[in-house]
């Protein structure tokens, strides 16, 4: 099997796996149905770059990125009257859509929900007939569908990146103290030079109690602040790095080093036109400009702020066969392992890059925008 085209002056540097672990049965039942080839063995293992700058170089230019919940209609009839219900999951944070099927939305459809997703941070679609092909056409009408050099993948299908805890296990063993993996906060991508916009997991297999996965609102996250310490904030930018380790080809005894990209610590939604924080405990390595001592206590009580507030967060149970699509711009997640392994978990994601992060003095937060404040809150930005 050919390797995945992310690069090609990428040499693998591993054999594609061919795993012998067994396939949950609703994992294997749906790649079948698919038509996915699994007899070279699953997952497929994209060409992994050992050196530093082959990381940076294989998505390092400026890319024209138009976000389509730019064209959607703000009441976003098309979709909301092919549903049977809307279900907002909590006040600040998470919808979920009932009675639509994600392969049959039509382009009008696919713009109004990148706008829901905008504005709800994360949107749900239970009992969903969804195969990885569609999943990744969906996935290219939000972005450019990320390939990483890192992750295992559908074979045959690249940018379907696999999400199985058992195959995950057997590469970094993880126990009830240290769960590792996505069970901390934190959002993905954040080291490329335009990081992810809209992640699409759709889970075809759950354990029967426990492995929900959390989101926090970053639209929210900001506004727990004070108006004086957005001041603080506003206009900063932080070193944001990758979750791998990478060798520099020049000086490859010096050890492992991350991919690092400077962005704002607060950017704003170029759909919403919001402000949102957006650091997470995981990758937000330093704020540009202040001693590690300063950096490090901003940003632990930012990451405190966002992880803290259990109001400006939502909990979601999965069920077979169940998508989750969610705004990196404007969350981070957490997966909880609390089934610790016992019963099989299996999914498939995909990622679709957005803009460059930017920052916009002028912009409002959500609360002002919606015209949400209450008097005290009113009063301290009238204070400022």
């Amino acid at each position: 099997m050919a390797p995945a085209p992310i690069d090609p002056r990428i040499v693998d540097v591993a054999e594609p796996r061919k795993d012998t672990l067994a396939l949950p049965p609703t994992a294997r039942a749906r790649l079948e149905k698919a038509g996915i080839d699994l007899s070279n063995g699953y997952p497929y293992r994209p060409s992994r770059p050992l050196y530093l700058d082959d990381v940076y170089n294989i998505r390092n230019q400026d890319r024209e990125h138009v976000d389509p919940g730019t064209r959607a209609d703000p009441e976003k009839k098309a979709l909301f009257s092919a549903a049977q219900e809307v279900i907002h999951l909590t006040r600040h944070i998470g919808t979920e859509i009932v009675g639509v099927q994600l392969k049959d939305l039509t382009d009008q459809q696919k713009d109004e929900l990148g706008l829901l997703i905008a504005e709800r941070s994360v949107v749900f679609f239970r009992d969903q007939d969804l195969s990885p092909q569609q999943q990744k056409t969906l996935g290219e009408h939000f972005g450019e569908v990320e390939v990483h050099p890192q992750v295992a993948q559908v074979p045959g299908i690249p940018g379907v990146t696999v999400l199985w805890p058992a195959l995950q296990a057997t590469e970094v063993p993880a126990n009830f103290r240290r769960p590792g993996g996505a069970a901390r906060w934190h959002t993905d991508l954040v080291h490329e030079r335009q990081p992810a916009g809209v992640t699409h997991l759709h889970n075809d297999t759950i354990p029967s109690v426990g492995g929900d996965t959390l989101w926090a609102s970053g639209y929210a996250a900001y506004e727990k602040l004070s108006p004086g310490f957005r001041k603080i904030i506003d206009g900063r930018t932080a070193i944001y790095r990758s979750a791998h380790p990478y060798l520099d080809r020049k000086n490859p005894e010096a050890g492992p080093k991350y991919v690092e990209r400077e962005h704002p610590l607060v950017r704003v939604h170029p759909v919403t036109g919001w402000k949102a924080l957006w650091v997470n405990r995981a990758m937000t390595d330093r704020i540009v400009g202040l001693d590690k001592a300063e950096s490090d206590v901003i940003l632990g009580y930012l990451c405190d702020v966002y992880e803290k507030n259990v109001d400006i967060q939502v909990r979601f149970k999965w069920s077979p066969r169940t998508s989750a699509l969610w705004d990196n711009r404007i969350t981070i997640h957490n997966a909880s392992w609390d089934y610790e392994g016992s019963e099989p978990r299996h999914g498939t994601r995909v990622t679709a890059l957005a803009e460059k992060p930017f920052f916009d003095h002028t912009a409002p937060s959500r609360r002002e925008a919606l015209g949400l404040l209450g008097p005290d809150e009113v009063e301290e930005l009238r204070r400022q």
